[in-house]
């Protein structure tokens, strides 16, 4: 069985994190490198769910995509929920090992899994990382279909495709427009607007859409817009990763015990539709 230094070694070579951003935290946050590892689990989220959920299955690592401590932090008081999360991994003995931006752009990445979740055909990255000399590393994805499909139409497709969640797949643009190019971003798309205007694409599926960056891109031009639940849009990565670390474990004969979280850790639970034909409370 390999060591969790050995495993980490093969993640890192996944995912360096010298390619994330200067503002975020990724790497190994708790574990000893000597102690030997049989089974990891995949998240989005290292939530008290997804920790317990390890502890259950017999993990020894934990791979989550968002980090436990963006900001930093003086303290892992265990009266704080974050506290708690490392008290439990420790006392657990899983080690805990983040890929984010990294993970973002890398190839493939986490928007390469929300194509693929789609059947979309990648083209090139959104934003091409200027540091490939192959132009395949980059935030968000240029992608084609392989055939024509209504607005409604892909978004339905998108609705059926991710992972259930409350939000669903919110729409804005014209329900019955034709849409062959798609760009999508997992995760929080709404800075992207000027490099999605530029690939001239018809429509673009992301998350946590705001209402004026939303507004000011319908304004520029008839872009389609779909808005998934940021862990929907993030999910597909972990079934990446764990197929690469399986295909790694594989090759060194390491006999690996890879899986992917189903606990549902997007923070919306419920949705209630809005009657269309009514607006109480809207001013006149």
């Amino acid at each position: 069985m390999p060591r969790l230094s050995e495993v980490i070694a093969a993640l890192e070579n996944l995912w360096p994190a010298e390619r994330a951003e200067s503002w975020d935290a990724v790497g190994t946050v708790v574990g000893e490198p000597d102690r030997q590892v049989t089974r990891v689990l995949f998240a989005v989220d290292p939530l008290q769910e997804t920790v317990d959920e390890a502890v259950k299955l017999g993990a020894d690592l934990l791979v989550t995509h968002h980090p436990l401590y963006l900001r930093g932090t003086t303290t892992v008081a265990a009266d704080h929920f974050k506290g708690r999360v490392v008290h439990t991994l420790i006392k657990n003995d899983i080690a805990l090992h983040v890929a984010h931006t990294n993970a973002d752009t890398a190839d493939p990445g986490v928007s390469d899994a929300l194509a693929g979740a789609l059947d979309l055909r990648v083209v090139r990255p959104l934003v091409p990382d200027a540091s490939d000399p192959e132009g395949r590393r980059g935030l968000g994805r240029v992608c084609e279909l392989d055939h024509p499909l209504t607005v409604r139409e892909f978004a339905a497709l998108a609705a059926e495709r991710l992972p259930a969640t409350a939000q669903g797949i919110r729409v804005a643009g014209d329900p019955g427009a034709t849409v062959r190019t798609v760009a999508v971003s997992g995760g929080s798309g709404d800075s992207l607007f000027d490099a999605v205007r530029a690939a001239g694409v018809d429509a673009f599926l992301t998350a946590d859409l705001r209402h004026h960056p939303a507004s000011e891109a319908r304004a520029h031009s008839p872009l389609a817009l779909l808005d998934a639940a940021h862990w929907a849009t993030e999910w597909p990565w972990c079934e990446l990763g764990a197929a690469q670390l399986d295909e790694i474990s594989d090759r060194h004969g390491w006999d690996l015990r890879v899986h992917v979280s189903k606990t549902v850790t997007d923070p919306w639970t419920a949705h209630a539709a809005s009657n269309p034909t009514t607006t109480p409370g809207a001013p006149n």
